[in-house]
């Protein structure tokens, strides 16, 4: 089995870049379909969930995914935004706008945000984990692409440079995501 990875890393070929839609990667004699995910939101409706805990930080986290979201041709009437009480709260109505929608159209994506930091006790080790095991039971069971935003940082200063200007937001990471997976979804299938 060794022998067999140690001859296929031989014949593996390192290529940067994208690949077109409908293009092969080689790895050796092996040629195989490519299939990429793009950014464009045109037609796309997408989900906001946030904690309004913290929120002078997920408030950060929303303008960052909905800018993202704009920016990449998601028209602003097909992004609704959710504001619930904390961290735990976001995966429950992750999973409702999963399952209804809205006004009887599914959403193409969902972008969950929030702001868990470090205290005195164990409080955070619960909420922390909670709320990300509930994202990542969503994720797994979704027929809709889920980003996560849900920041999980030791202090307010960590929170703070995960909250700033595009590439230095989650929720603007998180959206970008989310749109990648809408459009892979949607080529593979759902």
């Amino acid at each position: 089995m060794i022998l067999s990875f140690l001859l296929l890393l031989k014949n593996f070929e390192l290529v940067r870049g994208t690949f077109p839609i409908g293009s092969s990667y080689k790895i050796g004699q092996f040629a195989m379909p490519v299939f990429n995910e793009s950014t464009n939101g045109h037609g796309l409706r997408f989900a906001v969930v946030s904690s309004r805990y913290n929120d002078f930080i997920t408030e950060k986290l929303v303008q960052g995914a909905c800018q993202c979201l704009e920016e990449n041709g998601v028209a602003s009437d097909d992004i609704d935004v959710f504001w619930c009480p904390g961290a735990l709260e976001v995966p429950a109505v992750a999973a409702r706008a999963m399952n209804h929608g809205r006004d009887g159209q599914q959403y193409d994506g969902i972008v969950c945000c929030g702001c868990v930091i470090r205290g005195e006790t164990d409080h955070y080790t619960f909420v922390a984990g909670e709320a990300m095991r509930g994202i990542g039971a969503l994720t797994l069971q979704a027929e809709v692409a889920m980003g996560n935003a849900v920041l999980t940082v030791e202090n307010l200063q960590q929170a703070v440079a995960r909250s700033g200007e595009r590439s230095d937001n989650k929720g603007w990471e998180a959206a970008l995501a989310a749109l990648e997976l809408a459009n892979l979804f949607k080529l593979i299938g759902k």
